[in-house]
């Protein structure tokens, strides 16, 4: 049986998918893995190609679900992007960063939605040049 948290936020990505598909965005890819980091969901809106990170959260325990993109996770969002990116072969694509966060409590579920959360050059080295114009 998995653990709980994985249950929690396997259900969690379930609804951000649902929700954004209700939004009228498209899921395009799950799950995605890269070197040194995960793309929770991969969408495209109205041509936009954009990497959704969600964050589930069964309580306050653990902080507000938004709460979790901090510098550290902002880099390797923007890492595994690049590399998807790269693979994908869609350099030219215009991109951003939403974050939904997915809060269990209480017998409620609350489902939220940010979009443009990370400015790119925010996770560039020192000396980095933009590798993407977002």
């Amino acid at each position: 049986m998995a653990a709980r948290h994985l249950i929690t936020g396997l259900a969690g990505e379930d609804l951000a998918a649902a929700y954004l598909q209700e939004k009228g965005l498209r899921v395009v890819e799950r799950n995605v893995r890269c070197v040194g980091g995960e793309l929770d969901l991969v969408c495209e809106d109205r041509g936009t190609l954009v990497f959704v990170e969600v964050k589930t959260r069964s309580g306050h325990v653990r902080g507000e679900p938004g709460e979790a993109v901090g510098p550290a996770k902002r880099k390797r969002l923007i890492r595994a992007a690049s590399q998807y990116l790269s693979r994908k072969k869609a350099w030219s694509r215009p991109c951003r960063f939403d974050l939904v966060a997915v809060l269990f409590l209480d017998g409620e579920t609350l489902v939220e939605h940010w979009e443009d959360i990370i400015d790119v050059r925010d996770g560039l080295d020192r000396g980095h040049a933009p590798w993407q114009p977002w």
